[in-house]
């Protein structure tokens, strides 16, 4: 039975390197529709639980994996010889930036690498990482024709860009429009089936480039939007006037504008790190991108300004940040998940702790602050009580979790700083707030 014959009649064995954010609800639909699916991790503690029916992301409940997992469908290991098992194998892994900002392929590199170990004629291989245009060309093929087996005849190849979004409750994995762009025409022809089989729309293109730029396209554009109402926030702050006011009034018009809102900084793991993928690239074209340069200049000084701004309300108060207890609200990077990727509460935490402040946090979703490529905190969330609130001698607000109750909070606190709007309809707010 041929591939295409194996994906039509849901007999294909999917396989998902990388079961995060990404990977884990792909693999879920897929189990879903009855494919039998393999979820390859490099964590054993992550293999373990999700073969005990067990998450470890708020995402994806439990339930959800108890109900693949009773399917019989799903199955996670660290095996990753058993990709040979597999007919189609799709790569979710991280595409972080180096400490130069210059991009780090070595989970993507190292995932290919895996798969051609284990490459056999028929299979489809297909890289859903967000990366620079060009990388499933001119690196991923490469690496797997390095077997003697050659691409569009052999085996197949091709991109579609992950559009996942944490905690959105509108839109989820099946009802996202899916790119789908080859490395050739029959690369893209069977990728396009496989995922027509779980997504409800695919969205061809002409090359797997074509589909790596778009997702780029996505990402920048936000990039560029968002920093250019942090720098109006900034502008506007100087002449006494409320960026969130003017943008909900810019807001009423009904055509030529979409809102974007301002922030202690960029987190997640697109928005602050993949449009350097593309000014990075164009380098070697010769070209500048220097929007997204600007960009990204304007957006990871954010935090910084925040702390300007925490000093600036502390000096009002007569006091110093060096000595002062200061309480962070929320560390994921937006409201209502446990995503901690990117997030610039962390590096606020740790620019408080350099200027000698007593750092406390918390947030419902993370008890603790976990070891990341870029911050080592050993922080654990306080219970936010009555007691814990007066005790401070500010409180900054770097995430609008709706688990949290705003008036209690603002009655509470004896200090604010706001870095998200999220005390706008609390009246008894005023004069112990400072918007940051």
């Amino acid at each position: 039975m041929g591939l295409e014959e194996k994906i039509e009649g849901a007999q294909a064995i999917v396989g998902v390197i990388g079961l995060g954010y990404v990977g884990l609800p792909l693999a879920r639909v897929f189990a879903l529709a009855n494919f039998r699916t393999r979820g390859f991790d490099i964590d054993p503690a992550k293999v373990e639980k999700l073969n005990r029916g067990e998450s470890y992301l708020k995402t994806v409940p439990a339930e959800r994996v108890r109900q693949i997992r009773k399917l019989g469908t799903f199955e996670a290991t660290t095996d990753f010889s058993r990709l040979a098992e597999c007919d189609a194998i799709i790569i979710c892994v991280p595409t972080p930036l180096t400490p130069t900002r210059d991009p780090d392929l070595s989970f993507v590199v190292d995932s290919v690498r895996a798969v051609g170990r284990n490459l056999r004629k028929g299979q489809l291989v297909v890289l859903e990482s967000t990366t620079y245009p060009g990388t499933t060309d001119e690196v991923a093929k490469p690496i797997l024709e390095e077997t003697g087996l050659v691409c569009g005849k052999d085996f197949f190849l091709a991109f579609s860009p992950e559009r996942e979004d944490p905690g959105n409750r509108d839109f989820h994995t099946t009802i996202i429009p899916k790119v789908v762009g080859g490395g050739d025409e029959a690369s893209g022809r069977l990728a396009q089936k496989l995922y027509g089989k779980v997504i409800e729309k695919i969205v061809p293109v002409s090359s797997a480039k074509v589909a790596e730029a778009a997702k780029i396209l996505e990402n920048v554009y936000r990039c560029i939007n968002i920093a250019l109402v942090n720098e109006l926030k900034m502008v506007f702050d100087r002449m006494g006037i409320d960026v969130w006011e003017v943008i909900a009034a810019a807001g009423t018009k009904p055509f030529g504008f979409q809102a974007f809102y301002p922030g202690p900084g960029l987190g997640g793991h697109c928005i602050p790190i993949d449009p350097f993928y593309l000014s990075w690239k164009a380098r070697e074209y010769g070209c500048h991108a220097r929007f997204i340069e600007l960009a990204g200049e304007i957006n990871t000084g954010m935090p910084h300004y925040v702390i300007g701004k925490l000093t600036e309300a502390l000096n009002s108060k007569g006091k110093a940040v060096q000595g002062s207890r200061v309480l962070v609200l929320g560390i994921a990077y937006k409201k209502d998940i446990d995503d901690l990727r990117e997030s610039p509460a962390l590096e606020l935490l740790e620019l408080l702790g350099g200027m000698g402040a007593e750092v406390l946090y918390n947030d419902p979703y993370l008890p603790s602050t976990p070891r990341t490529r870029r911050h080592d905190l050993g922080l654990k969330s306080q219970e936010l009580t009555p007691k814990l609130l007066r005790g401070v001698d500010c409180v900054l607000i770097a995430t609008d979790h709706s688990a949290y109750d705003w008036e209690k909070i603002c009655a509470d606190a004896p200090l604010i700083v706001d870095t998200r709007n999220a005390t706008k309809d609390v009246a008894t707010a005023k004069g112990k707030v400072w918007k940051a």
